[in-house]
């Protein structure tokens, strides 16, 4: 396995104080909303970043547990790194459900029923379960993956029979635009629909998770009640080059 990219890999001293720079926003922007940090999570994103420099995030931060875009690059971390756990972040092919049962700790982009129904059919093969969030298309854009609000309703009660899908929440991207009022709506619109969601008893026990806010915005994510923000650029730098391994 080859622990590389095509760019030089980031110091360790300065990926822990990109961490604790992010977590001094993320307190700020909880003082300013009123809410106490410790009920924010903070996910790193380490797509097509080396082993080396999660070990490095892991061992300055503390944190366990980190997001993946792809199915098969989690898949290779998971095995170089089985002290670690893994959140699947992005778009699932039904055709890669297996890995993600088998290697995901959790999954945060669950949409279609056929890919619950994939999932579910593996997980109960393994006997075992995941955390699942459903993700929610707010800003309406047909770029993005994700249910139109009006649907989630019906899409979690459909869910309720599949025992090893744990449903916690919710998960969002928002408008990628400078303009604060857009963003807002749309996590705006995401903790209203989990407060409705609440409201009707709807199955997925206590919708606790809201998964929204990414480097660029995660501050407004959090004033507007975000439990979870997934931050990669910020830690890592940006990404000029695809990976050789992980």
């Amino acid at each position: 396995m080859t622990d590389g990219q095509n760019t030089p890999g980031v110091d360790g001293d300065t990926l822990s104080a990109r961490v604790a720079e992010v977590r001094r926003r993320i307190a700020a922007a909880c003082e300013q909303a009123g809410r106490d940090p410790a009920v924010v999570r903070l996910l790193p994103v380490s797509k097509t970043r080396p082993v080396s420099e999660m070990l490095a995030v892991a061992q300055a931060s503390g944190l366990d547990t980190f997001g993946e875009n792809r199915p098969q690059e989690l898949a290779a971390k998971a095995e170089a790194l089985p002290a670690l756990r893994f959140a699947l972040i992005g778009h699932l092919q039904t055709n890669k459900a297996a890995l993600a049962a088998r290697f995901a700790a959790e999954f945060q982009a669950l949409d279609s029923p056929r890919l619950a129904a994939a999932l579910d059919r593996h997980l109960q093969a393994a006997g075992h379960g995941l955390d699942v969030l459903i993700e929610v298309n707010t800003s309406g854009e047909t770029t993005k993956h994700g249910l139109a609000p009006s649907e989630v309703g019906a899409f979690a009660r459909g869910l309720a029979p599949m025992a090893s899908l744990r449903v916690r929440g919710l998960m969002t991207v928002a408008a990628n635009t400078a303009d604060v009022g857009v963003v807002d709506r749309c996590f705006a619109t995401l903790r209203d629909l989990r407060d409705r969601l609440r409201d009707d008893g709807v199955p997925g026990a206590d919708w606790a998770e809201l998964s929204m806010g990414m480097s660029g915005d995660y501050e407004r994510a959090i004033i507007n009640g975000s439990t979870t923000v997934r931050v990669g650029t910020a830690i890592f730098g940006a990404r000029t080059s695809a990976p050789t391994g992980p």
